[in-house]
């Protein structure tokens, strides 16, 4: 079980975005992450008319490592570590180490 999910919306806490917040868009197998409108890049491309895309600069978001985000907790107002624990019914679940609360219920 991953500690960052898609969806989730998360903080940064280092790096040229520290302190900005967005949502998860993409989780990859190495352990990063896509957040948007975070880590923004410009990308110059060719036009391709047989696909229809027109040419010029578009910005992107690009991959940042997991341990650069943290999840944000809305009670607390501010990014919470994560943690796991198992439910009495035999789930396991993430949980905020601060307050010890479920992140998530399904």
């Amino acid at each position: 079980m991953l500690k960052i999910k898609k969806g989730d919306e998360v903080v940064v806490i280092t790096g040229k975005d520290k302190g900005r917040r967005g949502n998860v868009l993409r989780v990859m197998p190495d352990d990063r992450v896509v957040v948007e409108n975070i880590n923004m890049a410009k990308r110059h491309t060719k036009p391709n008319p047989n696909a229809g895309q027109p040419g010029g600069i578009i910005d992107k978001e690009m991959p940042m490592d997991a341990s650069n985000v943290m999840l944000w907790n809305a009670d607390a107002g501010k990014g919470d570590r994560v943690g796991f624990k198992l439910l009495d019914d035999g789930r396991k679940v993430r949980i905020f180490r601060s307050t010890g609360e479920v992140v998530d219920a399904t």
